[in-house]
């Protein structure tokens, strides 16, 4: 009997272990073992007295930008000298960032000169509420990213087979920890695309992309004396930041540690999502309500431009892609019969589909040239 007893409570306790542990709309520590309710003011108030502040987001989930943009204008009501930092731009973008602030781009010319279509695979208006509030209040916006060209070279060959002349200036990035190899290696073999590659020119290309950012964020907070430097604050997937093994890591080798990492989570998040280290804190977005109008179609594939053209780099299981046969490595030559040369042609395509319609695509393989039909399922 008392075995029995001993199972039930086991079972009870696991059954509550894997409830939802957040209430919608508040913050919460996950600083311990278990999540614990803290109010906004106090999350404000250490935020606002690091050097950096790193803001995490799922890129298509438009709840965790207005988190963000709620969060900037609250730091910056407490330290008005700021500096964002943003994922969605190679360092190259730099002056058009700055045109942008300084009032000399429209909207259009913004998307264009920075290349959006190029060098981030998701809709602008997810993130325009930012670039606004950040050109309102003229804050310096600095491009965090490299472009995708070198980490794919890293992936493919490694840190040390890539010429320092192809690097940006980039230095070496600190050494993963175990976790962060531990958690990198299941990605991996849950990947099947990548199976082919090398697991450690994987981490290289990952780690190559954490230093990029950490650098830019380190050099916007280094200049001028303590009291006079800005906060900095880093727009960039949660990925990068969870549990500290990514930017906030190689932050810590740049010699800046004075860093808080806070995340938005879906309030309906399970306790054994939510481990110890995570972040500084989370606040737990709702559950969003259901809108009329239906979303936008997505292919789930992610794109580069290369010089033989538009290369699927990577398709996500379960997607359109992976259900209409496309493969990474893929190279989209035609859509609907009209050939394609750039990236923002094809995302323009994707998102204009009707529900219930089929778009019929020419891609190179190898040498072969395949005929593949991407059929969007009906509204429902």
């Amino acid at each position: 009997m008392r075995a029995v007893a001993v199972a039930a409570a086991l079972l009870a306790s696991a059954a509550a272990y894997a409830q939802p542990c957040l209430e919608p709309g508040a913050w919460f520590s996950t600083t311990a073992e278990a999540p614990r309710s803290i109010p906004a003011s106090e999350v404000l108030a250490a935020s606002s007295q690091r050097e950096v502040v790193l803001l995490g987001e799922q890129h298509d989930v438009a709840d965790d930008h207005v988190w963000q943009l709620e969060m900037l204008a609250a730091l910056h009501s407490v330290r008005p000298q700021m500096v964002i930092g943003l994922e969605q731009f190679p360092r190259r973008t730099q002056p058009v960032l700055d045109a942008w602030i300084a009032g000399r781009l429209t909207e259009k010319q913004f998307l264009e000169q920075s290349e959006w279509g190029k060098v981030w695979n998701y809709p602008p208006e997810l993130y325009f509420p930012l670039y606004r509030f950040a050109r309102i209040n003229r804050i310096p916006m600095v491009a965090l990213n490299v472009d995708q060209t070198l980490t794919a070279e890293v992936a493919r060959k490694g840190w040390d087979g890539v010429p320092d002349a192809l690097k940006e200036g980039m230095s070496r990035p600190a050494p993963a920890s175990q976790p962060y190899l531990d958690m990198l290696l299941q990605i991996y073999k849950e990947h099947p695309q990548r199976a082919g590659a090398v697991f450690q020119h994987f981490v290289d290309s990952q780690l190559t992309w954490d230093r990029a950012m950490a650098e830019a964020l380190a050099r916007a907070a280094a200049p001028g004396p303590a009291a006079g430097r800005p906060l900095v604050v880093g727009i960039i997937g949660s990925g990068h930041l969870r549990y500290g093994y990514g930017v906030r890591h190689q932050l810590r080798a740049l010699g800046i540690d004075n860093v808080a990492t806070l995340l938005p989570v879906s309030a309906d998040s399970r306790c054994e999502q939510l481990r110890a280290g995570i972040a500084d804190a989370v606040f737990a977005i709702p559950q969003p309500l259901a809108k009329d109008a239906p979303p936008r179609p997505r292919l789930g594939v992610r794109l580069e431009r290369t010089q033989e053209g538009i290369s699927i780099v990577e398709v996500t299981p379960g997607s359109l892609a992976a259900a209409s046969g496309l493969k990474s490595g893929d190279r989209i030559v035609s859509l609907a019969g009209a050939p394609v040369s750039a990236l923002h042609a094809v995302i323009d395509a994707v998102r204009g589909q009707p529900a219930g319609t089929w778009l019929p695509m020419q891609v190179r393989r190898g040498d072969e040239t395949l005929d593949v039909v991407v059929k969007f399922p009906p509204r429902e």
